[in-house]
Formats: structure tokens, C-alpha cells, sequence
């Protein structure tokens, strides 16, 4: 598992004193706001204290240390935001996009593989799982407590419980001619 993940993007500096609008690749901007260091490195080559942390509007207003003007905080415009796993503690059964992500599909019952999980949106109240099996196929599942099993990302996989036609093509039931 990646030990420093993905927490936005600074996409504007805010004011005059070094402040920049993150936005989050998060479930809730308020993640943000604990986390008391971010790296500029997907490898955690570059860290900064995180002097203060803010929700405006959906996004995170982020201070931090050495970022004194406008023009030092400009320079981290479009830049990727990480954080350490280590800084985060997430509640029992909870995980972060970016393990579930490559994850093998397994049916709870049977065992048989469906795919990999390649995507994980959030188009409503529920995460949508991408799925791609072996022939290049891709088929969308919502990761809702009806159908979802384990998660084991720690492992590779998670169980499904889908209905019947979730995996296949055209979404049908295989056994209709």
C-alpha cells in the first residue's frame, strides 16, 4: 500500500498572505483540516507544516509554513497535495479510495473472479465501483451494503454479492435466448 496518497489539488491562491484553495480529492473537505503536515511529492519528497486549515465553499484554504506571499503560494498553483498514511487514522471498516483501487472482484459465494476494480466514483449517496474483467469488459457496481461482502484490500479483493446480470454484457441474464 502507497504511503503518501493523493488530497487534492491547490487550484488558486486565496488573499495576499500565502494562503491557497485546495481542492479536495476527498470524501468530506473537513479531511483536510486534520492532517498537520502535506507533502508536494507523491513520494513525500517535500513537506510542509500545515499552519492552519480552513472549509470555504466546499474546498480547504490551507496556510502553510514558508508560504508567506501570493507569489510563493502562485508557485504551488496546480499542484497535487499529499498526505501521509501515517497521519490519518480511519475508522474500523474504512478505507481509502486508492486500495480499493486494483482489488480483485470475488463472488462472496462462489469465489468466481468478476474483474479488478479500476475506478471508484461518487455519483450519489453510494460509491460506483469500476470493474474490468480480463476480456477488456467494464461494468459498473454500486458499493452498497446489499451487494458489497468483505473488503480485504489489505489482501486484494473484496466479495460481491451481485444480481443476476451485473457482470455480464449488455446486462442481461445469460440464460434468456
Amino acid at each position: 500500500m502507497k504511503e503518501y496518497l493523493e488530497a487534492g489539488e491547490f487550484v488558486t491562491t486565496h488573499g495576499v498572505m500565502g494562503e491557497l484553495k485546495l481542492y479536495p480529492w476527498c470524501d468530506d473537505a473537513d479531511f483536510i483540516t486534520q492532517l498537520p503536515r502535506l507533502f508536494l511529492g507523491r513520494n513525500g519528497e517535500k513537506e510542509q507544516k500545515v499552519l492552519s486549515a480552513r472549509v470555504h465553499k466546499g474546498m480547504c484554504l490551507v496556510k502553510l509554513e514558508g508560504v508567506d506571499s501570493m507569489g510563493a503560494a502562485r508557485a504551488l498553483v496546480r499542484k497535487i497535495a499529499y498526505f501521509s498514511r501515517a497521519d490519518v487514522q480511519l475508522p474500523e471498516g474504512r478505507f481509502f479510495v486508492q486500495d480499493i483501487i486494483g482489488c480483485k472482484v470475488l463472488d462472496a459465494d462462489t469465489k468466481q473472479e468478476y474483474g479488478t476494480v479500476t475506478d471508484v466514483t461518487h455519483p450519489a449517496a453510494s460509491d460506483v465501483y469500476e470493474v474490468r474483467n480480463e476480456q477488456g469488459e467494464v461494468f459498473l457496481f454500486p458499493a452498497v451494503k446489499e451487494f458489497l461482502g468483505e473488503l480485504k484490500p489489505e489482501e486484494g479483493f473484496i466479495t460481491v454479492r451481485p444480481i443476476a446480470g451485473m457482470f455480464t454484457s449488455g446486462g442481461g441474464n445469460d440464460d434468456e435466448d
